[in-house]
């Protein structure tokens, strides 16, 4: 019955999480934390989030830019491993909740203000990609949930809606390899009954993401960044009231 409740969550997760470039990780680690300990928990809805990735790029392949997925996407690698690695060694500790209730604060500011200020739109300037990318690898490395800020980072570039799934996808598929991997190292494993769930969690993540496409297809661009800080909002008032 577990795994089957995981496998359905899996599909609405992925369908979020595609259609926003991210939401998988942001919704699933709080909820399976009530059931798993934190590192099974992220090593978990990692894989399912690194399979999530790999049906963004296919799916929107056509979006892609490779200058800001690698600005955003190598200093990730490294801030992932970093973040990976005192996730292991800490297992969190009493401040990580006052943590996400600054970023989740900040997320939600950070929503309200393109929400009065629509039009506003960032240069796709190498530093900020960068800031970007090592922030979100480091959250999602520690946390568990980078993909919200690697959103908040991709949406101040306005890109079109098959870039910013495509790129978001890119830039998560090599940062959770980098953190999937850490944990890995670091002897992080599932029960096997867990690791047999994927025959369903990988296809139900599938399934999400297609759903999306067709969501993504019907949305006018100039409403799909309203749509983004709606999300983050939505991913902020997470964090902040329940870190």
């Amino acid at each position: 019955m577990e795994i089957l409740l995981i496998a359905i969550f899996t599909v609405i997760a992925s369908g979020v999480g595609t259609l926003t470039g991210f939401g998988t990780s942001t919704i699933m680690v709080p909820v399976l934390l009530m059931f798993l300990p934190l590192p099974q928990t992220l090593l978990l809805v990692g894989i399912i989030h690194w399979f999530g990735n790999i049906w963004k790029i296919t799916l929107f392949h056509k979006g892609f830019r490779w200058r800001l997925i690698l600005t955003f996407g190598i200093p990730g690698i490294i801030a992932a491993y970093i973040g990976a690695m005192l996730m292991t060694k800490l297992a969190l500790s009493d401040y990580s909740g006052l943590l996400k209730q600054i970023l989740g604060g900040f997320m939600i500011g950070y929503a309200v203000f393109l929400f009065i200020k629509p039009r506003i739109k960032v240069k796709a300037d190498e530093k900020i990609a960068m800031v970007g990318g090592g922030l979100s690898g480091f959250c999602a490395g520690i946390f568990g949930v980078g993909g919200a800020v690697r959103g908040m980072f991709l949406t101040a570039f306005d890109l079109p809606k098959e870039v910013y799934i495509a790129t978001a996808g890119a830039i998560g598929f090599v940062i959770d390899t980098m953190r999937l991997s850490t944990y890995t190292y670091k002897g992080i494993r599932l029960e096997s009954g867990l690791m047999w769930g994927f025959i369903l969690f990988v296809p139900a993540s599938f399934t999400g993401a297609k759903i999306a496409k067709k969501f993504v297809e019907k949305i006018p661009q100039q409403k799909f960044r309203q749509v983004i800080c709606v999300f983050l909002l939505l991913a902020g008032s997470k964090l902040l009231i329940f870190p």
